[in-house]
């Protein structure tokens, strides 16, 4: 078993199944010795988006549900660089960057906050190795009234 979904099962947490994409894209693009992971947005385990997951943080959807938010979408971000790579443990160099999206009511700014659920994620699963770099913004809207998208580069083997 990888110390990746060994971490994961320690957490009680199991990786979904890669999400497929709801518009025009492809969920990630491999170049050479780097994944680009299309946005994610917050699926639970069962592929649907929970009601405390819909809508503006900030307004109808408080911080901390946001940040919960934030930590499905790196999960589902893990699933995809899984599908893309295979064996984590054996094919991820780092994470590179995340890209957080958060749809903020108005007046809402604590966003980093929010997108602290999925950087804290990839630094507990990852190690060192989710150290990353990253920028957070909030929006007006996402697609299917998510309250977070996260988008991620990965350096890989």
């Amino acid at each position: 078993m990888s110390t990746i979904k060994e971490r994961l099962q320690t957490l009680g947490l199991t990786l979904p199944k890669a999400a497929a994409p709801v518009a025009n894209y492809v969920p990630f693009v491999r170049t050479g010795n780097l994944v680009v992971i299309s946005g994610q947005i917050c699926f639970g385990a069962d592929g649907t988006i929970a009601a405390e997951h819909k809508g503006k943080v900030g307004g109808n959807v408080p911080a901390e549900a946001g940040k919960d938010a934030a930590r499905l979408c790196a999960l589902n971000i893990l699933a995809q660089l899984e599908a893309a790579v295979g064996d984590l443990d054996r094919a991820l160099v780092q994470c590179v960057r995340l890209g957080g999206f958060i749809n903020a009511a108005p007046g809402f700014s604590a966003v980093a906050g929010v997108m602290n659920g999925a950087s804290d994620l990839m630094v507990e699963l990852l190690g060192d190795r989710g150290r990353h770099a990253r920028s957070t913004v909030g929006v007006a809207e996402l697609p299917l009234d998510a309250a977070v998208e996260v988008e991620a580069l990965f350096e890989v083997r």
